[in-house]
């Protein structure tokens, strides 16, 4: 896609790739591997509406930091996953939820409070790595499922 910036600023740039309220909210639902509409909208805590999920996944798929396959079972339902491109948003991810851990002052959900525990020993490097092989593995997985049926089947 043919990205009109604002700018020449790199920071300006991701901005008006991903600075709106909900893109990166998207891009944390499915690192946690919460990749179908459904789970999308029902298991985030923020309540994004049906037709601002529906214009965040178009957005990011067309920037390439996400893509979908669709189910074999039932090719209704789409798998979105990360491409390379989006994993490295972690990063950034992970910064802005470490700036909210040392700042603010409230408790956070669950999810963030046992990866803050898990991970408060081991250096940022380690933790994005982990991270970033945990979610390839997983995608490879939901790719291989729904694009190689052949090898998903019982022998008996």
């Amino acid at each position: 896609m043919n990205e009109t910036f604002r700018s020449t600023c790199p920071m300006t740039n991701l901005l008006d790739l991903v600075g709106d309220k909900w893109s990166l909210i998207v891009i944390r639902d499915i690192l946690l591997c919460r990749n179908t509409f459904s789970q999308l909208i029902q298991d985030g805590e923020e309540n994004i509406s049906t037709n601002i999920l529906t214009n965040r996944l178009k957005k990011l798929k067309n920037y390439g930091f996400i893509d979908f396959v669709k189910n074999r079972n039932d090719h209704k339902v789409k798998h979105y996953y990360l491409t390379d491109k989006g994993i490295d948003l972690n990063r950034v991810l992970h910064e802005m939820s470490l700036w909210s851990s040392k700042y603010l002052t409230h408790d956070f959900n669950e999810v963030s409070t046992v990866k803050f525990e898990q991970n408060k020993d081991l250096s940022r490097d380690l933790i994005l790595s982990n991270e970033r092989d945990a979610y390839k593995k997983e995608r490879a997985k939901l790719l291989e499922f729904h694009l190689n049926p052949e090898s998903h089947k019982v022998q008996f």
